[in-house]
């Protein structure tokens, strides 16, 4: 059950983030961090490991568009 939710919280983390990689929007990666660290923790307490993995998918791919854009853009 943990990992659903944590499957879902991916997903709510992954809609934040799309919008996010456009040029100007990348300060909306600030939200999706701790959305996908809660995710991570809730899939870090399931039995089963793919909701975890698709957080840390999902977290990597913010930290990185914002190291490219210098943190804010």
């Amino acid at each position: 059950m943990l990992n659903l939710v944590s499957i879902l919280v991916g997903i709510v983390a992954l809609l934040l983030a799309i919008p996010s990689t456009i040029p100007l929007l990348g300060w909306g990666n600030w939200f999706v961090l701790p959305i996908a660290v809660i995710g991570i923790g809730i899939g870090a307490l399931s039995s089963s490991n793919g909701g975890r993995n698709f957080c840390l998918i999902v977290f990597a791919i913010a930290v990185v568009r914002l190291m490219l854009g210098g943190g804010i853009i």
